[in-house]
């Protein structure tokens, strides 16, 4: 005979009817929300059972089928708004897939250094006499100083590319870096709010939660302010259309000779062997 000891049976028993009472509990939760079904069978059982000596109030009735009305409306606007906010959702993250290899600009303290040089800046509210950028590493020790030129201290954004080395003119190690910002007010006794901001092409996009993934780390889309054509990109076009242009000419002089090859007659033997070893020349270019 098995024996099953006593706190072992009571335990389980426990939390069997534990999983019970949490499964009813919720299944009470969701019966106890009314939807419009049930707004409408109410209404009909209570013209169903009305006393027919005293019959409900028309204007009663009629405010009770406005009632319904309305829920029906808000139940199909809430409906259409959370459709409406799926398709936002999803033209957002496609429109981001549009961003790989573009230069954006965003709001933000913080950057990953992988080794190449990164512009960092600032968006000042108002005209300062002088601003200054700290870089610090995951210690908090300032790690390279920047000053702002005398033309990049207006109102705005404005970018100061910084090379990877620190005061000493090493190359820092790979990491997570920050930015801190010090900016003077033009005016004496005014303030100026100067906050950082971080340029970087993107390489790639997380479409679960619509984040961007770029050279100097993520952000989202929604923090953008400005997004422009990287300098890759720009070269790589021009490169592109340059061997396009290049290939027309070849082409087009290639096949300005072999006309003209092939117009002129050869007169002796030795002649037409030179210019069949021309026009053939030619058609392999």
């Amino acid at each position: 005979m098995t024996t099953i000891a006593t706190d072992t049976f009571t335990t389980a028993t426990a939390a069997s009817t534990s999983a019970k009472t949490s499964t009813s509990t919720s299944a009470s939760k969701t019966a106890d929300i009314m939807g419009k079904e049930d707004f409408l069978t109410l209404l009909v059982a209570q013209l169903q059972n009305q006393d027919p000596l005293n019959p409900d109030d028309p204007t009663e009735f009629t405010a009770q089928l406005a009632q319904f009305s309305s829920l029906e409306q808000l139940y199909n606007l809430n409906e259409s708004m959370a459709g409406l906010t799926t398709a936002q959702a999803n033209s957002q993250k496609l429109s981001a897939l549009s961003l790989i290899g573009k230069e954006v600009s965003y709001n933000g303290s913080s950057f990953s250094f992988e080794g190449d040089p990164i512009a960092v800046g600032y968006q000042l509210d108002g005209v300062a006499t002088g601003v200054t950028i700290s870089l610090q590493d995951s210690d908090g020790k300032t790690i390279k100083t920047l000053q702002a030129e005398d033309t990049e201290l207006k109102t705005g954004n404005h970018f100061i590319t910084w090379d990877g080395t620190d005061m000493d003119g090493e190359t820092v190690a790979a990491g997570t870096y920050k930015i801190v910002l010090s900016a003077t007010a033009a005016k004496s006794g005014a303030s100026v709010a100067a906050a950082p901001l971080i340029s970087s092409e993107v390489t790639g996009v997380d479409l679960s939660n619509g984040m961007l993934t770029t050279k100097a780390g993520e952000v989202l889309f929604n923090n953008l302010i400005k997004v422009t054509e990287s300098a890759n990109s720009a070269q790589t076009t021009a490169l592109t259309n340059s061997a396009i242009t290049t290939n027309t000419t070849t082409n087009t002089a290639a096949g300005t000779v072999a006309a003209t090859t092939a117009d002129k007659t050869a007169s002796t033997d030795d002649e037409q062997t030179a210019q069949d070893i021309i026009t053939n020349y030619i058609k392999t270019l």
